[in-house]
């Protein structure tokens, strides 16, 4: 394993990103082989595109061929201009240099598109989960993959509120996987819950992903990175289980925050690349854990318009709720995709079902571009976002408000955890 580190209070620039790429990657290294580089969508901050850039320029010529597949899991797919955008290349480029390269987006919903690779034991699974699942779980991955001599996995690494910090193997899984581990998985997350799980290293969820990524036997390599708004922090090359221990080590130093006491009221404000609830719920994930007793998240995104183009029809029919809602009513909410329901539980977040009712505990609002009757009919606030200037809400930490102007990434804690959100409880 290799890495590259910037200094404390810096960035990494080309200037050495490009000459420690040539070095872990040295000539010849790809050399008449075929190279599947998998990346994220959108919805990630990376420098994506100066990575595939610098790798197109050291090997694209030497390899048999170097294209690139769209790490979706459910997301959305990209269309061609999309992916230029991602890749930091023109349309024209497109066109000329990188002529060559075929574009792909993964299909998890297209059985035809899937090859299944093993299973999982429900023996494997109970000792992963520590006794809380015994089941088989097919696993199942883009079949495109066995195309190819070798992939490369080139993505940053963030705390995550399913696996508890995201990068290597998770960009299989889900990121070009069939449904069963992906439901499977973000299910045991939920009955984990994400304070328990987000900014940990070795969940359980961890396991269940690097046991699905091993049985991907074509030669893996990662390039995995850790990166602020402001810029690159940390660069890791090696297998997809090394690469992302270092880089996860790197990442909860940058990308956790620590509070002494929980806030009554947050404005939690999404960026644009989270165009959508289903990827508009990291405002909430990330901040749930310094959100008070019987406080408000508002999440602030007047640029969100629908809940899930994929998802949406299904998770209008379910609402928001915590764990114990479907726990407690685990035969009417069982056959439905468990990855649906895991969603509902992180954004909704820690509650209780007492007497037959739902207790939750928080408020969420959002205060974006869904109608009012729609937050109310999925169990959400609502709030009109026009009314609302988010400098009100800034500098008021002494007064038990936070404003946070691009959440999402950034995880907050609390530095003595209440129970409910410590993994030993």
């Amino acid at each position: 394993m290799a890495s590259l580190i910037a200094p404390s209070n810096g960035f990494l620039g080309l200037d050495s990103v490009q000459p420690f790429l040539a070095e872990s990657f040295p000539a010849g290294t790809f050399q008449g082989k075929k190279v599947l580089l998998i990346v994220p969508d959108s919805t990630r901050t990376a420098p994506v595109g100066w990575m595939f850039q610098t790798l197109f320029k050291l090997h694209g010529k030497s390899a048999a061929a170097m294209d690139v597949m769209i790490a979706l899991g459910t997301h959305q797919p990209m269309s061609e201009e999309a992916i230029c955008q991602r890749l930091e290349i023109s349309l024209e480029e497109r066109k000329s240099t990188y002529a060559s390269v075929s574009f792909f987006n993964h299909q998890w919903d297209r059985p035809e598109a899937l090859k299944e690779i093993g299973v999982i034991t429900k023996e494997e699974i109970h000792a992963m989960t520590e006794g809380r699942f015994s089941m088989d779980v097919p696993v199942r991955v883009n079949k495109k993959l066995y195309e190819y001599d070798q992939i490369l996995i080139v993505g940053p690494v963030f705390p995550h509120e399913v696996v508890g910090f995201s990068g290597g193997n998770k960009y299989l899984f889900p990121g070009v996987s069939g449904p069963e581990v992906l439901n499977f998985f973000h299910w045991l997350a939920a009955i984990i819950t994400n304070p328990k799980i987000i900014g940990h290293k070795w969940t359980a969820v961890r396991k269940v992903i690097d046991r699905a990524g091993a049985a991907v036997t074509i030669p893996k390599q990662a390039l995995c990175m850790v990166v602020t708004h402001q810029g690159l922090k940390g660069l890791f090359t090696g297998t997809p289980e090394s690469a992302w221990d270092e880089a996860a080590d790197l990442s909860a130093q940058t990308h956790i925050e620590y509070r002494d006491k929980p806030y009554h009221t947050i404005l939690s404000c999404a960026p644009p690349m989270y165009d959508e609830l289903w990827v508009g719920g990291k405002c909430m994930y990330k901040l749930e854990p310094v959100l008070a007793d019987d406080g408000e998240l508002i999440i602030y995104a007047p640029h969100i318009k629908e809940i899930s183009l994929t998802h949406g029809k299904l998770i209008h029919q379910i609402g928001y709720h915590c764990r114990d809602h479907f726990v407690q009513q685990w035969d009417q909410f069982k056959d439905l995709p468990w990855g649906i329901l895991a969603h509902s539980t992180h954004v909704r977040g820690i509650g209780q079902w007492v007497d037959g009712r739902e207790i939750p505990r928080v408020k969420v609002t959002l205060a974006t571009g869904i109608p009012e009757t729609v937050c109310r009919e999925i169990n959400l606030g609502y709030r009109n976002p026009e009314s609302m200037n988010p400098a009100d809400y800034a500098n008021r930490e002494a007064e038990g408000i936070l404003m946070v102007p691009k959440a999402g990434e950034t995880l907050f804690q609390l530095h003595h955890p209440p129970q409910w959100a410590r993994p030993d409880a």
